[in-house]
């Protein structure tokens, strides 16, 4: 069966910091498609983020490239298969340099917490009880 994938191409002020960040959160790097000017993370296998230098960036588009530390130019949303990793993947993108995002989201049902990483483009990460979205 198909599986659709989805690729996040972001823009990054140095892809070798941006690289060491997304690994020290504990995702891999695909080597295949990753040089100096890019970097392949895999976050799962039907979600991948694409870190391109400016210029390698500017290559895909005509349009300004935006400056996300003051410009909100996308959210990113990842799903969490409990509220403690919810915890551990932000704990982790903090200690690697992120910084918070927003306030904790607990709806005793679901909850979130959101980080931006070293470009300041906002990651929210949500965990939601199963049998909430049960019919």
């Amino acid at each position: 069966m198909y599986q659709q994938m989805i690729f996040v191409n972001l823009a990054t002020n140095d892809v070798a910091a941006s690289r060491k960040f997304f690994t020290e959160l504990g995702y891999t790097i695909n080597p295949q498609f990753s040089s100096d000017d890019c970097s392949c993370v895999v976050i799962s296998d039907t979600i991948i983020a694409m870190l391109l230098g400016k210029q390698r960036y500017a290559d895909f588009t005509k349009k300004e490239i935006a400056d996300a530390t003051k410009t909100s130019e996308v959210l990113i949303c990842l799903s969490a298969e409990s509220r403690e990793k919810v915890d551990e993947l932000v704990e982790k993108a903090l200690a690697a340099g992120g910084t918070v995002s927003g306030e904790t989201q607990d709806h005793g049902y679901m909850y979130g917490r959101a980080f931006d990483d070293l470009d300041g483009h906002t990651w929210e990460v949500m965990w939601m009880d199963p049998a909430a979205v049960q019919g």
